[in-house]
């Protein structure tokens, strides 16, 4: 294994991608050091990598708060490649905007220090597309990696964390002096869905538990642009090594589809089988009414029926970056969420 004596740090490694980043290293032959807030995850870390990787031997992890500095330096010791991935991503719009602010950047900031200290060759940093395209008037455009989700803007929590969260990161590479000079490349992915790797509830599973178990009574014109966790995972290790990734930033979309559509494409997979998809779908009029009393759904009216487009020719041609058919992705998600028993 020509890899094997390279270390890659993954943070928050028993996130949803992270996950997968650790599971696509492991078969590479890297070495992977994890974090964790406690390490009381770590057996449960430990099955998934001995059940879904080649060489989970070469898995250690570590302890360490993006709110602490405690650990950090014991965590990026001897790494030669940092991915830092983890970062807050609530179900519901939290009431204060600082408790997803907060640990997304001084989270950010912690982790390049101390992989600057230690001489990590390059950091790649998960951002999204929130960073990018987030409280622009106009959203039915096409945004480039030249686009920047504006903070003075109407902007939820969410997003205005991802932006300065990426932009705490691009101006801490910036100001390191000549001679010291870590790489930083970002990743900024849509809505990731795909094949889970164990049952843990979590955000990106909560809308196909809420799909499947039939509990919705209709379904909001809502628009997405999702792409495969594994597709990103895989983005994250190309931009890790690829010399031309340096000093940029990928937009890692597979494509735009809306929520009726993804509906029924669970719909015609998995209706015969006893899931109970809800087709209809509700007037705007009716969901921005029902928004009165539920702040969620109020929060994410404005976005009925608008979606904006993305360009991915820069991750296409830098990364060679080909991602899985949508179609594939939902269908493979909702697998593995019936087989592992989540629904």
């Amino acid at each position: 294994m020509p890899n094997k004596d390279i270390t890659v740090l993954v943070t928050g490694v028993s996130g949803y991608l992270a996950e997968h980043c650790m599971v696509q290293l492991l078969d590479a032959g890297y070495s992977v050091r994890g974090t964790l807030r406690s390490l009381d995850k770590s057996d449960h870390i430990r099955q998934i990598a001995a059940a879904h990787s080649a060489h989970p031997e070469n898995l250690e992890l570590v302890e360490a708060d993006l709110m602490l500095d405690a650990g950090w330096d014991e965590a990026v010791q001897g790494c030669t490649y940092v991915l830092h991935v983890a970062s807050p991503f609530p179900g519901t719009i939290p009431d204060d905007e600082n408790e997803l602010i907060r640990p997304a950047v001084e989270g950010t900031r912690r982790v390049l220090f101390a992989a600057e200290r230690a001489g990590v060759k390059r950091v790649v940093q998960t951002s999204s597309v929130a960073a990018v395209s987030s409280a622009h008037p106009d959203q039915k455009r096409t945004f480039t990696e030249a686009d920047w989700s504006l903070l003075d803007g109407d902007i939820d929590p969410y997003p205005k964390s991802k932006t300065l969260a990426e932009k705490a990161g691009w101006e801490f590479i910036e100001s390191l002096p000549e001679g010291q000079e870590m790489e930083l490349a970002v990743i900024n992915p849509g809505y990731i869905l795909g094949p889970v790797l164990d049952d843990r509830s979590r955000t990106s599973t909560l809308l196909f538990e809420t799909l499947l178990n039939g509990s919705l009574p209709g379904l909001a014109r809502m628009p997405f642009n999702i792409v495969d966790v594994r597709d990103v995972a895989a983005a994250h290790l190309t931009a890790m090594t690829t010399p031309e990734a340096a000093g940029k930033r990928f937009i890692c979309v597979a494509g735009g589809i809306s929520l009726p559509e993804i509906a029924g494409i669970l719909s015609e997979n998995f209706g015969s089988h006893g899931y109970q998809i809800p087709t209809i779908v509700l007037p705007d009029f009716l969901i921005k009414l029902y928004g009165l009393f539920d702040k969620t759904v109020r929060d994410n009216a404005s976005h009925l029926g608008k979606g904006p487009d993305f360009d991915t020719s820069r991750i296409r041609k830098t990364l060679g970056w080909q991602p899985r058919e949508m179609e594939t992705s939902i269908i493979e998600m909702a697998e593995s969420m019936i087989e592992i028993g989540m629904v």
